[in-house]
């Protein structure tokens, strides 16, 4: 949208030029619309399409070294401009290595599991006793739904102590529990035929096996407190209250908590058929499970409050588990500040919008809720980047304005939905990922700056000598040399700036902020009004001093290559002085501004240059007050900076 705006804002500029050369001045139809196509050609910044994709792709590669695989280019600069991150806890946040570290039975036995990770090093212990299969029934019930209502791998690598597993986190920690007690898992898996099964998913939160044991057939099922403790035998009683008040003491210390139950069942299910819910189950204990947060996690939120982004985790767990893990990160302290899932149930658009409000954490969400809030996010204003890993977060992630898709759980689908892969699943890649992204839209907006300010200069510096009836002050192939060679190199150069300090402790820029923004304007309207302006009054002073028009043009020539280079320096920053900035710190800029100086010296020192640009040598006086002019476009543009600094501070 930019580009055209400049494109027919040029073109206007440059028919007017024409236009009043013919009509007003006199001047010969052939020379204006030739200048008139070198002074649009020239003014239009067709550098830019080239710069901003090299700005993207530089972008791209950091990124991906820093664990962020970039599948769509605009995703680059959109992560850098996100307002807010609605994140998985799990795997993102936290490491996605579950450990059972507490289990209580029925009959109010409580244990506690010592050893770190999947690997089965470690212990069942009550009182500080070990205790092993076949010690205690109710322990031993419980371990048996957690090996039969299984779907995980937990099994010996190449060595003694390499150990090898896939599927569900929580089934693979439960695995390695039982194998701490003593358990076979394949002898014990073996013995009992599974005859059906109900898959765990979000929306059921429960997952059930029936298997048949003798003449009969059992069914064994896990899941959240609330759902298993529905599916058992006196609901509502005192001592369900009592124990569901035991899951969420669980839970408010940060424990996932899952319970456990089993029963008989006299249903004939087929082979193929989708067993109903089950009911009148035997309630067995809980299991309380610690997932640690991600070294750095913490931190990685902070710097996101610290770059005004705003942190949203999105989870399946309970919300006193959710809140004790926000609490961990500095994410939320106080219980208003989480929503469960099933308040959303019913709402949209405006409704949905103010339920969010203040909220930092969503649990007990399923999939569809996760688009529903994105949406409520957006909704406020919001641009919004939100993580995912399976198939059901697909919806989420095509409608967020920036996806990202975990590189190492991640399903195939999630990926394909995604605008970037994290590789390493870790939340502090998404905070890189932003630096990095806005450092893509600073260079890209010095790029801009660069290319207009210098392209409105020579618009300025034309249209002045037409207004007054001078001599143009520069030739058609002068000014296409301006633009392709001398101003060539420096805005590609400029894509490759490594970023300012402080970038991620600036908030982040409106969605609806145009790149040609207020201070833009300013910046871009101030340098090209002082170079047209006293490049005219350089060429009018030489003409009445008796000057030939070729060596006047031959002087404005070089005084706008200066003035080109001096604007590079300006455009380093939009906020710091140039001085402060060493142009050892952007080696390839330096190069690039050095090589096209010593261009435009080859040209002006060669008979090449004499014949094709019409150039000439520059006496030293000439160069001196040249040099002292485009010095004083150095300090006009630093004057600016302070205004607006002091402006900023007030």
């Amino acid at each position: 949208r930019f580009t055209r705006a400049v494109g027919v804002a040029v073109l206007f500029a440059a028919s007017g030029v024409v236009g009043a050369g013919v009509l007003v001045e006199g001047r010969g139809v052939g020379e204006m619309m030739m200048f008139g196509i070198a002074l649009a050609v020239s003014a239009i910044p067709e550098g830019l399409p080239i710069a901003i994709t090299v700005a993207l792709a530089v972008a791209a590669s950091r990124m991906a070294r820093r664990g962020a695989i970039v599948r769509r280019l605009g995703a680059v600069e959109g992560l850098g401009s996100c307002t807010l991150i609605a994140s998985d806890k799990t795997g993102t946040l936290t490491c996605n290595e579950l450990t059972v570290r507490e289990i209580v039975t029925e009959d109010g036995g409580a244990f506690s599991v010592t050893g770190e990770g999947f690997a089965p090093r470690g212990g069942v212990l009550q009182g500080g006793r070990p205790v092993g299969r076949g010690e205690d029934a109710g322990l031993d019930a419980l371990a048996r739904v957690a090996v039969l209502c299984n779907e995980g791998e937990l099994r010996r690598g190449g060595g003694d102590e390499e150990w090898r597993w896939r599927g569900d986190p929580t089934d693979v920690a439960l695995l390695s529990m039982a194998l701490k007690m003593g358990w076979d898992l394949e002898r014990d898996l073996g013995a009992m035929e599974r005859v059906s099964e109900i898959p765990f998913e979000p929306e059921r939160r429960f997952a059930a096996t029936y298997r048949r044991v003798g003449a009969a057939v059992r069914v064994f099922v896990k899941g959240g407190p609330e759902r298993v403790l529905s599916m058992c035998s006196e609901v509502g009683s005192a001592a369900w209250d009592a124990r569901f008040a035991r899951a969420e003491e669980m839970a408010g210390r940060g424990l996932r908590v899952l319970a456990f139950a089993d029963g008989e069942t006299d249903r004939v299910i087929e082979a193929e058929e989708v067993p109903p819910e089950p009911s009148g189950l035997r309630f067995l204990g809980f299991a309380g499970m610690m997932d640690p947060l991600r070294p750095g996690a913490r931190e990685a939120v902070a710097a996101c409050e610290a770059a005004g982004i705003g942190v949203w985790m999105v989870t399946g767990d309970h919300p006193s588990t959710s809140l004790a893990i926000a609490r961990e990160l500095g994410l939320a302290t106080e219980p208003g500040q989480v929503l469960v899932g099933d308040r959303l149930e019913g709402l949209e658009g405006e409704a949905l919008a103010r339920v969010t409000e203040g909220i930092r954490v969503f649990a007990r969400m399923a999939p569809r809720q996760k688009l529903d809030i994105v949406r409520a996010a957006q909704r406020a204003g919001h641009f919004v980047a939100v993580t995912g890993d399976g198939a059901n977060d697909a919806p989420a992630l095509r409608v967020a304005n920036i996806g990202l898709a975990m590189g190492r759980r991640g399903t195939d689908v999630a990926r394909e939905a995604s605008d970037l892969v994290l590789s390493d699943d870790n939340f502090a890649t998404i905070v890189s990922g932003v630096e990095e992204g806005r450092i893509a839209y600073d260079n890209i907006r010095k790029v801009v700056y660069l290319l207009v300010s210098t392209g409105a200069a020579e618009v300025v510096l034309v249209a002045l000598a037409v207004a007054t009836g001078r001599a143009l002050p520069l030739l058609p192939v002068q000014l296409l040399w301006l633009n392709l060679v001398t101003n060539g190199i420096q805005d590609v150069a400029l894509a490759f700036e490594r970023g300012e300090d402080g970038v991620l402790e600036r908030a982040p820029r409106s969605p609806r902020e145009r790149v040609f923004n207020r201070v833009m304007i300013e910046s871009c309207a101030v340098s090209a009004l002082y170079m047209g302006v006293t490049a005219f009054a350089a060429f009018h002073w030489m003409r009445e001093a008796g000057w030939d028009v070729e060596s006047a043009r031959n002087a404005v020539l070089l005084l706008m290559v200066l003035y080109e280079n001096v604007q590079i320096g300006n455009a380093r920053s939009e906020r710091r002085s140039a001085f402060g900035i060493s142009p050892l710190r952007s080696p390839l800029l330096l190069a690039g501004a050095i090589i096209a100086f010593l261009t435009h010296l080859v040209a002006t020192y060669t008979p090449a240059g004499w014949f094709v640009l019409g150039t000439a040598p520059v006496a030293m006086g000439t160069w001196a007050a040249l040099v002292a002019m485009a010095l004083g476009l150095l300090c006009v543009v630093e004057a600016h900076k302070w205004v607006r600094r002091w402006v900023a501070r007030r």
